[in-house]
């Protein structure tokens, strides 16, 4: 693909009909926009799908760009004027407003304050870019950006979207509008905002789109890492966390729902017309008594295995089981008698706890303690579940959750019963999940609570580029 020649601004156009300044500047503005497009692809061919997903259209309202995912919109005079000005700025500019839609930012906002989450979406991606080391889209890296960089990829950890968030309600609100400031980018006003009346439902169609996208950039980038450049790992490892299909813990254990009757007043099938009339003609016989039995949707046997190997985090487990526990007390989840074996498994099989009842829930859970440390071995854990059905310890068993980071040795038979693997957070291997078995990364926002906290050397951090600023304007 030849690059575009540079936008000759005093070039002659023929019309029918004399052209407008406004249709004039929309014109060169997607002249300039097809340059740009054009450049960017030179730089990252692994983008050449995503970089055509987006239709551009001219819009005043905006700012220099914004997008919802199917069109990206400019405004006309802003983006001529820093063509002539800045025009590496803009390229960046580009590619930021693209990377939003392959991390599907628009539209995982969910319940989270759209302000933060903006702002954690913009230090996302630039965190990529600035990670690309690419001339063409090279700016000053300032020590708030690398501060604030470290503080997010502490422990290993990938700085997408999510934990930025968490870690932004730790800062102080100084600190947050600052952190606003010098990572905005692209004008956010058109992504859907959940919550708000009269907005459009997200589309899962164009989510899936850019999903397909992103699961293609993936495989573009392991194959030609090297045209990707050493420093492209940042985008790898982000591509390859918003690719991770992310569950709700709550939603996902409803697969393992069965319908069955349970003594309940069901008033959805009562008919208070003949109930009354039976009353007012006969005194006190009614003419059909309200059901008592009611069909109903709920988890009545479950097999759920904690991995407590050495690798696994402590903190993630005890996060796990909380919620669990919250699940699992709710009536409206459960039967009022359920088959439920919570086992603590690393290499070998270390305890089952079998709960019947509530009150046995709640009793384990009061009195709970972590037992292994060892390797991780998968294996042992599922032929106890096995050899547990075939002592009918399990009547209709619905499926075997195994909570883990991954780090370990997986059966190589597909046992009789559904199984999935549970990963929370961002450090975990799952390469070598099987394919019979269900990969789900569950939402961590479900189990990670952050305290509020200052981060005084952030804070510090601002104060002093900001000093340093006015010293540079004074002299």
């Amino acid at each position: 693909m030849a690059p575009k020649a540079p936008v000759d601004f005093n070039a002659p156009f023929q019309s029918a009909r004399p052209e407008t300044h406004e249709e004039w500047q929309a014109r060169m503005g997607l002249e300039v926009l097809a340059v740009l497009r054009s450049e960017l692809y030179l730089d990252f061919r692994f983008l050449d799908q995503a970089l055509g997903a987006l239709t551009p259209a001219a819009d005043e309202r905006c700012g220099v760009m914004a997008t919802d995912g199917r069109t990206l919109y400019y405004q006309p005079s802003a983006l001529l004027r820093l063509y002539r000005e800045n025009p590496k700025y803009l390229k960046r500019l580009y590619l930021h407003t693209i990377f939003h839609c392959v991390f599907r930012h628009l539209w995982l906002q969910g319940s989270r304050d759209p302000v933060l989450w903006h702002v954690a979406c913009d230090i996302a991606v630039e965190n990529v870019i600035d990670g690309l080391g690419r001339k063409s889209i090279l700016r000053p890296l300032t020590y708030v950006r690398r501060r604030a960089y470290e503080a997010l990829t502490q422990g290993g950890h990938v700085a997408a979207a999510a934990p930025a968030y968490r870690w932004l309600l730790t800062q102080t609100p100084g600190v947050q509008k600052q952190l606003a400031r010098e990572f905005y980018a692209d004008d956010h006003r058109l992504w859907p905002r959940p919550g708000k009346p009269n907005q459009p439902a997200p589309s899962p169609q164009l989510q899936k789109s850019w999903q397909k996208i992103g699961r293609r950039m993936e495989t573009e980038l392991q194959l030609n890492d090297k045209e990707a450049g050493a420093s492209a790992g940042n985008l790898a490892e982000a591509v390859k966390a918003a690719n991770r299909s992310r569950s709700s813990y709550r939603d996902f254990l409803r697969r393992f729902c069965v319908l069955r009757e349970e003594p309940h007043l069901d008033p959805d099938t009562f008919d208070l017309n003949f109930y009354t009339y039976g009353l007012s003609v006969y005194g006190n016989m009614p003419l059909i008594e309200p059901v008592e039995t009611r069909e109903s949707k709920k988890i009545e046997e479950i097999a759920l295995v904690i991995d407590t190997s050495y690798s696994t985090s402590g903190a993630l487990v005890r996060s796990f089981l909380s919620e669990t526990y919250a699940l699992l007390k709710q009536r409206e989840s459960f039967f009022r008698r359920m088959n439920l074996h919570i086992i603590q498994a690393d290499n070998k099989v270390q305890q089952d706890h079998l709960v019947t009842t509530e009150e046995e829930l709640i009793h384990l859970m009061d009195h709970f303690e972590l037992a292994g440390g060892g390797g991780t071995d998968f294996r042992p854990a599922f032929a106890y579940v096995t050899r547990l059905c075939e002592e009918k310890k399990f009547q209709n068993l619905r499926g075997l959750l195994y909570f883990t980071d991954g780090m370990g040795t997986y059966p190589a038979r597909r046992p009789p019963y559904e199984t999935a693997f549970l990963f929370l957070g961002d450090k975990f291997d799952d390469a070598n999940v099987p394919p019979w078995a269900m990969k789900v990364v569950l939402d961590e926002e479900e189990f990670t609570r952050p305290a509020a906290a200052p981060a005084p050397d952030l804070a510090a951090a601002l104060e002093e580029e900001q000093d340093l600023y006015r010293d540079l304007n004074n002299s």
